[in-house]
């Protein structure tokens, strides 16, 4: 058998070769022939080599350049069509029309703000700003609306005070007028008291108890701002009324915190006074108004043992609370504690009322709220007084009738004088009196009433305990700043809610017989309602002269003409 007859190839380009190596390899089985290449390949080989061939000549060259630039711009024009398609319907797919706002919203950015959201939520919205009692005016055709005080009696034999009648509103309608919202405070906002534990003596005076404040130290609390803090009693001790001086049972603490509305109270020191009970007071007033006495040691025992207290520790309407420490020898200073400090003592009451204990209140709280605070729109309100309106004649008065050391006036006054006060003139209108009947005290709990009581208790506690001596120069000091003004209303109007009575040993003196009206009350005269009564100016209340006392002018005379005799005699 030859080679040919296994079909190898003897000429070719692999034949030799292949024939080559099988021989040399010695191999019993010849190599598997290679297998041909694909025809696709050959064309695509072959077109290549045809267009290396026909590309060198221009036109061909030309032509085909074209060919690709056009097939390379068509390529790119579609792509980047399919990327705008996609990020087209990508967007739509990621936007949401909210009908609430007429807007198209990013899914992206409402995402975003879910997650921030989420992650840190949103503030809540500012509060709104605080609500105050403006004050109102009473209805056309109501009767106190042109309320106007009569005329003066024509009887000159009746020159002493007298009460006047006055225009009160119902019971009923008073309570429903009283205001929802505190009234506004002008320069100050916030106030906060004093607390000194370790107190150390100042050159300027003061005490234990309203704390020792140097003399830059009032100057200061006399510039108002709207964040203050100021001495006002109290100056030791945890809280008012516990190891402070002047404390107070636990019990009675707890209920006086508990008055949150409307507070009436007075005080008996010394054994003083006798209990008056308030008179024409509604069933409202007598389970909604809280009723306080503050009483020491001395007068619980004498009310012990008249019978008239027991152990449940009321006398009527009043709530007798015993005070415990007091913080002064002298029982007048006693009683500025809770005349001037009621906010200090019933940090929660709205309203509070002070009658002396010398007074019987005739009146219901609201009206007297009604009357003299909220119709006016005001936040304190007190009586001027009846004769004077003068602080230097005020001072002489009480020079003459003995009722403080007469050195200790003389340098308050002098004080005074060299801060700018001034005698009482037409020039201070519409300022009508710079001296108070301080024995009736109307006022809301709010920080400027409260800061002009605190200022107004320290210049008694670091001077003398006549509060009508010290009234002007807080309050001017106030106007100073502030356009805050206060009710002085007339003294006639005072004595229409209020009868005074006489102290208890002026009673005893006269036991068994007392004089003639000492017991027996004489109550005021009811507003007259729906009367046109002439209008009478209040200026001839206001520039009426002062005269001096005239038993120190009858001393003077005496003196003079004393030494007039003896110079005769000695010229004899």
């Amino acid at each position: 058998m030859t080679t040919g007859s296994l079909g190898l190839r003897s000429s070719g380009s692999y034949g030799s070769l292949q024939q080559q190596q099988f021989q040399n390899s010695g191999s019993p089985f010849p190599p598997v022939p290679p297998r041909k290449p694909p025809k696709t390949f050959k064309e695509k080989e072959g077109l290549f080599i045809w267009i290396c061939k026909f590309a060198p000549r221009k036109k061909v060259g030309m032509l085909l350049l074209c060919a690709v630039s056009a097939a390379v711009f068509l390529w790119v024009l579609y792509v980047a069509k399919g990327e705008d398609t996609q990020e087209l319907t990508t967007s739509m797919n990621s936007r949401v029309f909210r009908p609430e706002t007429g807007q198209i919203m990013h899914i992206d950015s409402i995402e975003q703000n879910n997650v921030g959201q989420i992650a840190s939520p949103t503030p809540p919205p500012p509060p709104p700003p605080p609500a105050y009692f403006k004050g109102y005016t009473l209805p056309p055709g109501n009767p106190c609306e042109g309320f106007t005080l009569p005329p003066p009696p024509a009887d000159k034999k009746r020159t002493g005070p007298r009460p006047c009648p006055v225009c009160y509103l119902p019971v009923e309608q008073a309570i429903a007028l009283m205001p929802d919202a505190p009234s506004f405070s002008p320069g100050v906002s916030s106030l906060t008291y004093i607390h000194e534990e370790n107190l150390s003596k100042s050159e300027f005076g003061g005490s234990e108890f309203g704390g020792y404040p140097s003399l830059k130290q009032r100057n200061d609390s006399y510039d108002i701002r709207e964040s203050m803090s100021v001495h006002c009693g109290f100056a030791r001790g945890v809280r008012p009324g516990r190891q402070t001086g002047f404390d107070i049972d636990d019990s009675n603490l707890l209920a006086m915190e508990s008055c949150r509305g409307v507070v009436v109270a007075s005080a008996i020191f010394g054994a003083f006074d006798l209990i008056r009970q308030p008179q024409n007071i509604s069933e409202y007033t007598k389970g909604n108004v809280c009723f306080y006495m503050f009483v020491d040691e001395e007068t619980e025992k004498f009310l012990r043992n008249s019978s008239e207290l027991d152990s449940s520790m009321r006398i009527g309407l009043w709530r007798i609370v015993v005070v415990h420490n007091l913080p002064y020898d002298d029982p007048r200073r006693n009683g500025k504690v809770p005349k001037l400090l009621l906010h200090r003592l019933f940090p929660n009451a709205r309203y509070s009322l002070w009658v002396d204990a010398k007074l019987e209140l005739v009146v219901d709280p609201y009206q007297i709220l009604e009357r003299f605070l909220w119709r006016k729109n005001a936040s304190f309100a007190i009586s001027r007084h009846y004769r004077r309106f003068d602080v230097f004649v005020e001072a002489e008065a009480n020079k003459a009738a003995s009722k403080f050391d007469n050195a200790s006036i003389d340098f308050q006054v002098d004080f005074y004088k060299k801060e700018g006060l001034t005698p009482y003139t037409r020039a201070k209108l519409p300022i009508t009196s710079d001296v108070p009947e301080g024995c009736v005290i109307v006022k809301e709990h709010i920080p400027i009433s409260n800061l002009f009581t605190c200022l107004w208790f320290n210049e008694v506690d670091l001077f003398t305990p006549r509060d009508q001596i010290s009234f002007a120069i807080v309050r001017d000091k106030i106007r100073e700043k502030t356009n805050w003004s206060l009710n002085m209303f007339l003294d006639c109007e005072r004595r229409n809610f209020v009868v005074q009575g006489y102290h208890r040993d002026f009673l005893e003196r006269w036991s068994p017989s007392p004089p003639p009206g000492a017991i027996a009350v004489v109550h005021p005269p009811p507003p007259v309602i729906g009367e046109t009564l002439p209008n009478v100016s209040t200026s001839s209340f206001v520039t009426s002269p002062v005269k001096k006392i005239p038993t120190k002018r009858g001393r003077e005379r005496k003196s003079r003409r004393h030494r007039k005799v003896i110079k005769d005699l000695n010229l004899r």
